[in-house]
């Protein structure tokens, strides 16, 4: 009976353990939402940013790409100038590191993982970036003084060549501001 009685009671902590994780996760500070604009200026899609206790969500869908992999990133400020997006200015890189998920010095807050555009041109991504925050007054904000954005290349990041990872072109921007 006491064996019983001490699995029932390791099976409810396990349940609520769960309960409170999800509850964790689930505990959203704060929300950006981004329109998605491509070179002629044309919305192609959103952005939803979401910082929570691991990182900041990104949930970002856009339609009438080209297919393939592309590169994605977040860059130091919130404005897209089209056609070329570079008053987007550099990847965002509070740290002062060097690009790449694969550079042994680190890699830039604002690198994030290659996205795969389908045949139809429709991209969905779902990912977090435990480098970043949303929260005002952070150096690894994304909603410093003057913004960020976050860009799609024509290309993709070889995830190792300095500064951008060869991606080519910026195609896609965002404007990440309050």
């Amino acid at each position: 009976m006491k064996k019983r009685y001490i699995f029932i009671l390791l099976a409810t902590m396990v349940v609520l353990g769960g309960c409170n994780f999800s509850s964790a996760d689930a505990d959203l500070n704060e929300t950006v939402e981004v329109s998605l604009i491509n070179t002629e200026g044309k919305e192609v899609g959103q952005a939803t940013l979401t910082e929570h206790s691991k990182g900041v969500h990104i949930h970002l869908k856009a339609e009438g790409l080209t297919p393939g992999v592309k590169a994605i990133h977040f860059h130091e400020t919130a404005i897209c100038e089209k056609p070329e997006f570079t008053t987007a200015g550099a990847h965002f890189n509070p740290t002062h590191k060097e690009h790449g998920f694969e550079n042994p010095k680190g890699y830039h807050a604002g690198d994030l993982p290659n996205i795969e555009i389908g045949e139809d041109g429709k991209v969905e991504l779902e990912t977090v970036s435990p480098a970043l925050v949303l929260a005002a007054g952070k150096s690894n904000s994304l909603l410093d003084a003057d913004g960020s954005s976050i860009i799609i290349h024509e290309n993709a990041d070889d995830y190792k060549t300095d500064p951008s990872g060869n991606s080519g072109k910026r195609i896609i921007c965002g404007e990440i501001k309050k």
